[in-house]
Formats: C-alpha cells, structure tokens, sequence
C-alpha cells in the first residue's frame, strides 16, 4: 500500500516534468515567432511564461522533498528524486533564457535584415529537440536517447558559430549594423545555452540510470 502510494506520487512528478517541458517548449517557440513576426504582444507573453514556469518549478521541488522526507525511496529512486531536483533546476534557466531572446525581440522589431538570420530558427528547432528529447529520456529512462541528446549539442554549437559568422560578416560590410548583429548573436547565444541545459538534463538523466555521469561513446 505504501509502496503503490509512492509509486503513484512518483508518477505524478514525472507527469509535472513533462508538462513543465511542454511550457517551456512552448516558451521557446513563441520567442522565435516573437522574433520574426515582430510581434511585441507575443513577445510580452513569453516573458509572462516566467512566472508560470517558477511556480512549476517549486511545485515539482516541493513534491520531490516531500518524496525524499516522507518516504525511505530505495537507490534507484532515490537517483530518479534526486535527478529530477537537478533538472528542474536546468528547465528553469531554459525558460529564463525563452524570455531574454523574446525581450531582444523588442530590440530588433524595426530589423530591416531579418533574412541574415537564416540559422536562427534551425538553432531554435534543435534546441527544441534537444529539451524535448531530453526530458524523454528522464521519463523512458532511456539511456540511448539521453546520450543521443549530448552528441546533438555538436550541431546546435555548429549553427550558433554559423550565426557569429555571418552577423560578424554583416559588421565588416557596415558598421551601421554592428547594434542588430550583436544583438542576433546575443539570440543565437541564448539558444546555446538552452543546448547546454538540455545536455545537462540528460546527463542527470544518465546518473539517474546508471550512477554515474559518465556518457557512452559510439
């Protein structure tokens, strides 16, 4: 009885995890359209999602402590409790960053170059995959799948440098475009740091299976 009553609380946690995943899915979507819609109301709702995904957060904390105190979860568990802690944390900081690429969309609304940003939205569609994927993991405790999520990283960093080089190129054209171009490069930054939360997802992801942070290689 007590063991199916944390099993159904431990359900619950992982079914919050996904759901927190899809706001911040949402979140990071709405920012891009935000961008290249010039939509200044789409972009004041994204930064509006912050509050809605702190609260989140402190819910899945509080029911992750209240699973830790109130029960004596075995290791594995305990691993999953605990993993799960850390990358609501991550989850967090990926919606913190969804809303400073939908504040610098009030900065570019005037662009009159949005067509040099051509990897921006491939950089947000990985990203994308890579949260997604990696909260898929946690709740398929799916090894395989959180490792895949760590080499994708390759690719997000590759259209971010992608980015830089073009917005650089757009600098030594003209001068005149030295504000908008950082201010891509400051976008495409942001989207890289919701990869590396993503690998740092699924490398809790990996302890919470095996122990250890330590990733296969092909």
């Amino acid at each position: 009885m007590i063991r199916s009553k944390f099993d159904n609380q431990l359900e619950r946690m992982k079914n919050m995890i996904v759901e927190l995943g899809g706001e911040i899915e949402l979140a990071i979507s709405s920012a891009i359209a935000a961008l290249h819609t010039q939509d200044g109301n789409l972009a004041r709702t994204v930064i509006g999602y912050h509050e809605e995904i702190d609260q989140k957060e402190k819910e899945i904390e509080a029911l992750c402590l209240r699973l830790l105190l109130k029960n004596q979860p075995v290791a594995g568990d305990l691993r999953t409790i605990s993993s799960a802690l850390k990358m609501v944390t991550d989850m967090e900081r990926i919606g913190d960053q969804a809303a400073d690429i939908a504040e610098l969309s009030f900065y570019l609304a005037q662009s009159a170059k949005l067509t040099s940003t051509n990897f921006v939205p491939q950089m947000a569609q990985a990203t994308t995959k890579m949260v997604i994927d990696s909260i898929d993991a946690f709740v398929k405790n799916d090894l395989l799948l959180a490792n895949s999520v760590i080499k994708y990283d390759n690719i997000v960093d590759s259209l971010f440098d992608q980015v830089k080089n073009d917005q650089i190129a757009l600098i030594q054209e003209n001068s005149d475009n030295s504000i908008e171009a950082v201010d891509w490069i400051m976008v495409a930054k942001y989207l890289e740091r919701i990869g590396d939360h993503a690998v740092n997802i699924a490398d809790w992801v990996i302890l919470s299976i095996t122990g250890s942070h330590e990733r296969t290689e092909d």
